[in-house]
């Protein structure tokens, strides 16, 4: 598990270069937690897309009009033989041409993979007729051994859930972004505080479209449980208070050069009231902020 508080390459991420961040590693080890992190923090992200194809991907939306510096690409074992021999090659000429790239490898124990296989029961991309799961994470490893010694990071998930990785991995490329990286997470408050949170706040004092039976089922998500927040006073003025005293604070923080808060919103299942206002105050701070991550614990 990797023991610094930011990824390889985000200190000397130049913001008119154009980014290319590569995800690769072991199937089962985080790489779409990965990716969908970095989607959140507006990289532009394609997962299994054949090495070869990188150059054209980074004309493409790099380098035309409405070009994006930002893209992240995930390259696993579904992509095999040439693919693999051929990616430091690719990612040395596109570093010849100006574009930054950036190795990322998402290692794990194979203990904890033959676990998570199990759990899932998702099939091993590598798991052929007559191949045990044991084999094809063995056969795995001995293809990715040479892209895993020249990644510029290599990230141990086995001890990380897959908050800690989206956390770990937004974090670190927050930097990337400008201004200050805002995580919004709800919680179930009978599940415990979410450790890595900044600030917490309660919303079990707002009315619960939990006793509707009509809502239960649902989430806040979906549209009948935003209608009926939506119709609560209460719900309204809470949100009204809660940005207000985002926005008299945030700025504090970003004089003290902070690069990412999480603000943590709980109630009794976090399902609905949470759930429903992370939405919306992520929704509000979009509109003038440019990286704002939204993150459901109990719905993940």
């Amino acid at each position: 598990m990797i023991d610094d508080d930011t990824l390889p390459g985000t200190e000397r991420f130049d913001p008119r270069a154009t980014h290319l961040v590569v995800l690769t590693g072991m199937s089962g080890g985080g790489k779409t937690v990965a990716l969908r992190a970095l989607e959140d923090l507006e990289f532009y992200c394609v997962d299994n897309l054949p090495p070869a194809l990188l150059p054209q991907l980074v004309d493409a939306v790099g380098r035309g009009a409405g070009r994006r510096r930002r893209i992240a690409v995930g390259v696993d074992v579904r992509n095999r033989g040439a693919d693999f021999t051929h990616l430091p090659t690719i990612l040395s000429e596109l570093a010849a041409t100006g574009v930054q790239p950036h190795l990322i490898f998402l290692d794990c124990r194979n203990d904890v993979l033959l676990k998570r296989y199990s759990e899932t029961r998702r099939r091993h991309p590598l798991a052929t007729r007559g191949m045990s799961l044991a084999d094809a994470i063995g056969k795995e490893r001995r293809l990715l051994r040479p892209l895993m010694a020249i990644a510029e990071k290599v990230i141990d998930s086995s001890e990380l859930n897959v908050h800690q990785l989206r956390r770990l991995v937004a974090t670190g490329y927050a930097q990337a972004t400008k201004g200050l990286t805002l995580m919004f997470q709800s919680f179930a408050f009978k599940r415990g505080l979410p450790l890595d949170s900044d600030f917490v706040f309660d919303a079990r004092c707002l009315p619960n479209p939990h006793w509707q039976p009509r809502l239960r089922p649902l989430t806040g998500k979906d549209a009948p449980v935003r209608e009926y927040l939506d119709n609560e006073p209460l719900v309204a003025e809470y949100l009204a208070d809660t940005a207000r005293w985002l926005d008299a604070w945030l700025p504090r923080f970003e004089q003290d050069d902070r690069s990412y808060v999480t603000i943590a919103i709980g109630c009794t299942g976090g399902r609905h009231r949470s759930v429903y206002l992370v939405e919306q105050l992520a929704a509000r701070y979009r509109d003038h902020r440019e990286s704002v991550l939204t993150f459901h614990r109990e719905l993940d």
